[in-house]
């Protein structure tokens, strides 16, 4: 058993040469920081694309036949209806 052990301890068929180890890390690397900047292009680019869909929303309104005051003003937060004045005065 322990010729064995010996005999397989001192077997270099097969063996990486750390020359081969580098070259194959640095590929690896290399193509994982193209991969990464291609993903952080890839969500910047969604992001601004829901930036820009949230600045087009337009929250203005109306609505006729309503009326909560004299004038036939609708009133809401940060937006203004104008009515008919239908109601009673």
């Amino acid at each position: 058993m322990k010729s064995l052990a010996l005999q397989l301890f001192r077997d270099d068929a097969g063996f990486i040469v750390s020359a081969e180890l580098v070259l194959i890390a640095t590929i690896l690397v290399i193509g994982m920081v193209v991969g990464l900047s291609e993903v952080s292009h890839g969500v910047n680019n969604e992001l601004n694309d829901v930036g820009d869909a949230f600045g087009s929303v337009n929250q203005s309104f109306r609505y006729n036949g309503f009326q909560t005051d004299r004038s036939g003003n609708i009133m809401s937060a940060g937006s203004r209806g104008e009515g008919l004045g239908m109601g009673s005065n």
